[in-house]
Order: structure tokens, then C-alpha cells, then sequence
């Protein structure tokens, strides 16, 4: 039998998301409830600023005052789109004191205090649910907490920014520069007005901390992930990845050391396999890769943002904490245990396409190779071309650690036959 009592939700923030939230919340109300055992109420939207036209939310449920709403004392759950740290950290905190159970979107917030607010919300006995804050509509944080809890996850590979993923693949389609693909992404509004977030790595940064978190059961903030943006890929870079049959990603990884003593997690382009499937992930689309050791490596892939696929996950917890709420119980919380340092990147593994301005005379390759053996670091393939005089020059690595690579790079720099290291790129997927 149905509870005729309605569970009461407070929203905070109604942009993009929100505005889609409260609109399915609405139109759907009846099926809502229906899935969750009892009707839900939308309480009230708290807001930045009140007069603003929003088409289809009722003007009543606005209020400015979100700290009042959540503090009204009969709100069951409380969802948060509004983002950054403050004021939403308070009001997250505070829902949990008023014993409401919260969903959460901000990336930021949970990749930075994630554990803070995990431990709250445990004090409080509610639930903290955030499948909207990493990759979208795609589910990806539920499997892992709980579709793989009984395996163990090694690694975890993926696309996990739509903006990006947009740039690198129009760069790689149409020739396209950076900055004409970034205008383009804006004109669409794949990217923000200020895209810095977006193409400097900061998002898919703190999406890399929350999945290898959850993945490794270990404590990982956005400070831990290694992090390069894509503003220095250049059309070149697309062009010798294309020579080696790949393609430019900007991708999130998330490893567990082979000795299982430490994990790593970092944001960088990459150039992959047209082979991997990875490759094919295009436009605005997300796709991670999980490599578990009974599963093996399972793929998740479709939107990665925008107000309706984003809102399909804020919805999707919020029918399982309003679920959790009836049955008087919560779901799985933190599930950290293991305690595993960040290995720094310097101690990272991994191959690099090396590409080089060199002078066009007999016994640079020698010397350049030379360099490369000195720092230990061994060569897999040399495609060199003359013009002029000059010389282009790209080597591709067997896997190093990026403290030789590094090395090995400042070594190149003081040769003279060395005009310029035009690119250094990661190559990953093999």
C-alpha cells in the first residue's frame, strides 16, 4: 500500500539542472511516486535571485533564503545543483543536523570534502548520494559502490568531460584549431563562458578524485590527481597522432599500483589506439572504462552533461533515498579502508610521443637516441623528415617513468642539434 503522507524535497538551485529537476519532478509526479512507495512534494527552490523568468516552476516554491528552507525541519531530502564550495557545504551540513537525506551534483565539493560530508551524513543517519556529479546520466558511482563491491577494481579509464572531448574531436575532424573549436563548443554551449574549469582539467580532475575513491576504497581529493589541461594541443599533435593511427583524448585515470601499495590518479591529453574503444567516443559523449579482476573491464558510456541527463541521475537518487527513507534505512555510505598513499607522477609509468625540431645533418639521431638510452629511458619507434636543413624528429617510448622522461627532455634541450621540443604527449590504451 502506498503512504499517502508526502516525502518533502527542498531544491537548491535551478539553472540548467535544477529548472530540469523540478520539471520532471512535476510532470512525472505520479510515477514517482509510484516507484518510490509514497508521493513526493517539492517543498520549495531555493535561489540565488528571485524575478527571473523559469518556465514551468511554479513562482511560489522560489525562495532566496536557502538556509530557512533547509532548515524548515520537515524536509525528507534535500537536492543540491547549485555547485562550488560555500554556501553549499553549510547547507549540505545543515540538512544533515535537520536529519534529510541529501543528493548532490557539485564535483567540487565531494572531491575536495567528500569524506567530511560522508562521515556527517553517517552521524546523522542519512544518505549522501551524488551519481550526478560524475559523468552525467551515465550510471557509474552506484556500480562501483555497489554492482562491484564484492570484486576489486585495478583501474579506471575514461572521457569524463563533454566540453573537451567536443574540442579534441572537432580538432581531430575538421582540422580545426583550438581556439575555432572552443568557439564553436561555446556557440553550441558545450562550453562555459569562462571555460577554464572545463580545458584547464579542474572537472575531470575532481571526477578522477571522487572515482578513485570509490574505486580503490581510499581517501583521494582533487589536490592528489595529477592534472594538465588541453590548451597546448595543437593541430600538429592531432596530425602525428593521426600518423600513428590514433586519436587526441583528454582522459581521467585511475590506477591501483601492481603491488597494490599505492594508487595514482591524473588528467592529461593522451594520444590512443583507433582500435581502442575509447576512440569512437565522440562530440560531448563520456566513456569510462572499469578493469576489475573478476569482471574484467566493463565499459559505460552516453551523456556526460547538459539539464536533462544530468537530472536523470539527480532523480535516479533521489527515488533511491526517498526509498531508503520508508524502509527507515540507508544505503552504502563511505567505503574507505585501505588507507593507500598517492603515488606522485614523477613514479608514474607510461609511454610518450616525443616530437622534435632537430638540425637535417648526418649523426643527430645518434645523439638524440643516445640521450634517451642515458636517462633509461628505451625507444619503440624514430620517424624522422628533412626539410631545408631542418629536421622533424618524433620518438615514441616503451613505457617510463615521467621523472625520466622529464630528464631525458631537459638533456635534449641543451643539445644543439636540438632547435626546439615542439610537443610532449602521453600514450595510452595500447
Amino acid at each position: 500500500m502506498m503512504r499517502t503522507r508526502p516525502l518533502k524535497v527542498a531544491l537548491l538551485g535551478c539553472g540548467v539542472v535544477g529548472s530540469e529537476v523540478a520539471r520532471i519532478m512535476t510532470t512525472d509526479a505520479a510515477d514517482l511516486a509510484a516507484r518510490i512507495g509514497a508521493p513526493v512534494e517539492l517543498a520549495g527552490i531555493a535561489v540565488r535571485r528571485a524575478g527571473r523568468t523559469r518556465p514551468g516552476v511554479p513562482d511560489h516554491l522560489i525562495t532566496t533564503d536557502a538556509e530557512a528552507l533547509v532548515g524548515r525541519g520537515d524536509i525528507d531530502v534535500v537536492i543540491e545543483v547549485v555547485g562550488g564550495i560555500e554556501p553549499s557545504k553549510h547547507l549540505i551540513l545543515s540538512a544533515f543536523k535537520q536529519g534529510a537525506s541529501v543528493v548532490s551534483a557539485n564535483k567540487a565539493l565531494l572531491a575536495r570534502d567528500g569524506a567530511e560530508l560522508h562521515q556527517a551524513a553517517a552521524d546523522a543517519g542519512v544518505d549522501l548520494y551524488y551519481e550526478a556529479a560524475v559523468a552525467g546520466a551515465i550510471p557509474l558511482i552506484r556500480p562501483l559502490r555497489e554492482s562491484l563491491a564484492g570484486d576489486k577494481v585495478n583501474r579506471v579509464l575514461g572521457i569524463v568531460n563533454g566540453t573537451t572531448n567536443f574540442i579534441l574531436d572537432k580538432m581531430d575532424t575538421t582540422g580545426a584549431g583550438y581556439s575555432e573549436a572552443l568557439e564553436e563548443a561555446t556557440a553550441l554551449g558545450y562550453a562555459e563562458a569562462d571555460p577554464t574549469a572545463d580545458v584547464e582539467g579542474f572537472d575531470a580532475a575532481a571526477k578522477a578524485a571522487i572515482l578513485a575513491g570509490i574505486a580503490f576504497h581510499t581517501k583521494v581529493t582533487a589536490a592528489d590527481v595529477y592534472r594538465e589541461g588541453l590548451t597546448e594541443v595543437t593541430a600538429a599533435d592531432i596530425a602525428s597522432a593521426k600518423q600513428m593511427g590514433c586519436v587526441v583524448k583528454l582522459l581521467a585515470i585511475c590506477e591501483r599500483s601492481a603491488d597494490g601499495e599505492s594508487v595514482t590518479a591524473r588528467v592529461h591529453p593522451a594520444m590512443i589506439p583507433l582500435s581502442h574503444p575509447l576512440a569512437s567516443v565522440r562530440e560531448a559523449y563520456n566513456a569510462v572504462f572499469v578493469e576489475a579482476e573478476a569482471a574484467g573491464r566493463l565499459m559505460f558510456y552516453g551523456p556526460g552533461a547538459g539539464g536533462a541527463p544530468t537530472a536523470s541521475a539527480v532523480l535516479g537518487d533521489l527515488v533511491a533515498v526517498c526509498r531508503n527513507k520508508l524502509a527507515g534505512a540507508t544505503g552504502p555510505g563511505d567505503s574507505v579502508y585501505t588507507q593507500l598513499p598517492a603515488k606522485p607522477m614523477d613514479e608514474v609509468v607510461t609511454r610518450y610521443h616525443v616530437s622534435l625540431d632537430v638540425d637535417d645533418r648526418a649523426g643527430v639521431l645518434a645523439q638524440v637516441a643516445s640521450t634517451f638510452a642515458e636517462h633509461g629511458v628505451s625507444i619503440d619507434t624514430v620517424r624522422q623528415q628533412g626539410r631545408d636543413g631542418d629536421a622533424s624528429l618524433v620518438v615514441v617510448t616503451h613505457r617510463a617513468t615521467d621523472a625520466a622522461l622529464s630528464a631525458t627532455v631537459d638533456k635534449l634541450r641543451a643539445l644543439d642539434s636540438v632547435r626546439d621540443v615542439a610537443s610532449i604527449m602521453r600514450v595510452e590504451g595500447e
